[in-house]
């Protein structure tokens, strides 16, 4: 069928003097190709790691292109151990290979979030008592209120927050559990610093400081 078709002359492609006539010179446009090109651009490579669920303690090369980072590869400059050890880089796994997917991911939580009925309750009792921790104690030694934001959890329904109004939430609800029932009565979760260090130092000093329990695993 080929050779059918060369017969006729607008079927047939040019061919250039050059390679022995197999070349061929084309002047479409190629610009889709760009963003093959780009992908891999990028302006400086810092040394650094991640925190995904790990220590950090291996060291990536990330690759930066106008403040944003755009790939990352395993360092390979560790140094070696005894000659008659296995060497043991490149170090780095998947999780750190696809970290910028996870710091740009539109999945990932960026701001804080509060439960609407809960935000709306801590609205109107702000609005009432100039105290935070007074505040607080009107919405849960309210039994109708206190159930009524306790039966959504789970559901959903979170609204977006502002730092300074949940850390003025957080901090009322401890400092009032703390007055009428003790320190200890503040448990908080920790990862283990296996985990994240820097996740298991906050919450665990945080916690250490008032006297509170601190779970982990």
């Amino acid at each position: 069928m080929s050779k059918f078709l060369d017969r006729f002359r607008y079927f047939k492609q040019k061919g250039e003097t050059f390679a022995d006539g197999h070349g061929q010179v084309l002047e479409t446009n190629r610009d889709w190709e760009d963003g093959y090109r780009q992908r891999w651009q990028h302006d400086k490579v810092v040394r650094s790691t991640h925190g995904v669920n790990c220590t950090g303690s291996c060291s990536w090369k990330i690759f930066v292109k106008n403040g944003l980072v755009t790939w990352e590869m395993q360092q390979t400059d560790y140094p070696r151990t005894r000659p008659d050890m296995p060497n043991h880089e490149p170090r780095g796994c998947p999780r750190g290979a696809s970290y910028s997917w996870y710091l740009y991911s539109a999945n990932r939580l960026k701001y804080p979030l509060m439960r609407k009925r809960l935000m709306k309750m801590w609205r109107e009792a702000k609005a009432q008592h100039s105290d935070p921790v007074l505040a607080w104690a009107s919405i849960i030694e309210d039994a109708d209120k206190a159930k009524s934001f306790k039966q959504a959890r789970g559901r959903g329904g979170f609204v977006r927050s502002s730092w300074q109004e949940v850390n003025e939430l957080i901090a009322a609800s401890n400092v009032y559990t703390v007055k009428t029932y003790g320190p200890d009565r503040v448990a908080g979760f920790s990862p283990i610093p296996a985990m994240s260090m820097v996740s298991y130092a906050s919450g665990a000093r945080y916690l250490s400081l008032i006297g509170g329990t601190c779970l982990s695993f």
